[in-house]
């Protein structure tokens, strides 16, 4: 017998099951842990109706019909009629989109300038480092939502806004994270050879630390997502996003709140929609933590 086809058979197990292709692996994930998976087909079902509204909803989310004004769920509307006879289901899919873009951006914001932030502070040290993390205390310090309606109200109304004000609001947390890994990674061997062998201060940035640095700053994006959601939606319920008649789920919510006591459906339905979304992103956000954990 020779030495390969003794390795093959001596091969351990868990080398064996490497060969299973990933794609069937993360499905048998998913199938074991069911409440990830009902929170990937809800996301999945958010994004469709953000890119692909009328595939959801065939009625239009600004036709008016007073005659069926503040109808109550039936197999008509889904979700019911709002005061002026509109379908809010309808109105609920079309708004998905203000709102979902609106937190993606402000992730990215948050994501894009607390992660240079805690780059500088982390890789550079000294100074920097402790100027940095000084306004970034001073961030923390403030109440995010508080944060939020400071910035919003200087740059003015509008959904862009909203979502620029949440990411800023954001950057100081991300920042903290990612300096902290920064330190951890620089004083790797691998980061002091690369740095040895002459690569430039840039490219040992680039190449070493910032790929070993990311893993938690993209799971607390993945976490900052949903509660980019909320936040957007809380300024949206305040009148500081898009701009009625517009559908946005924020502002669904505050419009449904003078029928409350008669027509539950204008402010529980939109309320529970968005209240789904947030758990459903941060059930992925903790799936993607515990990944990164099992494969260091």
């Amino acid at each position: 017998m020779t030495e390969t086809t003794q390795l093959a058979i001596g091969r351990p197990a868990s080398l064996v099951t490497d060969r299973v292709p990933g794609g069937a692996t993360a499905l048998r994930g998913l199938v074991a842990r069911p409440t990830l998976t009902v929170a990937v087909l809800w996301l999945a079902l958010v994004v469709l109706a953000a890119l692909l509204p009328g595939a959801l909803s065939h009625h239009d989310p600004l036709a008016a019909d007073p005659a069926v004004k503040l109808t109550a769920p039936d197999a008509a509307h889904w979700f019911g009629t709002d005061q002026l006879g509109r379908d809010l289901y309808a109105r609920v899919v079309h708004g998905t989109a203000l709102t979902l873009q609106a937190a993606i951006l402000a992730t990215l914001i948050g994501l894009v300038g607390g992660s240079v932030f805690g780059l500088l502070a982390g890789f550079v040290g000294g100074v920097v480092d402790t100027v940095l993390m000084r306004v970034a205390d001073v961030l923390l310090a403030i109440p995010s939502l508080l944060l939020s309606l400071t910035i919003v109200t200087v740059l003015g109304f509008g959904t862009v806004n909203v979502a620029v004000a949440v990411g800023v609001a954001s950057i100081a947390t991300i920042a903290r994270i990612m300096r902290s890994e920064v330190v951890r990674v620089r004083t790797a061997q691998y980061v002091e050879a690369a740095t040895a062998n002459g690569n430039r201060w840039w490219r040992v940035l680039l190449v070493h630390v910032l790929p070993n640095a990311a893993g938690p700053v993209l799971v607390l994006a993945a976490l900052e997502f949903g509660t980019a959601i909320l936040a957007v939606s809380s300024l949206s319920f305040l009148g500081y996003g898009a701009q009625p008649p517009a559908p946005e789920w924020g502002s669904l919510v505050s419009t449904g709140r003078d029928y409350i006591a008669t027509s539950w459906w204008l402010t529980t339905i939109p309320g529970l929609v968005i209240a789904v979304t947030v758990l459903a992103g941060n059930r992925v956000a903790r799936a993607l933590d515990t990944e990164r954990r099992a494969v260091r």
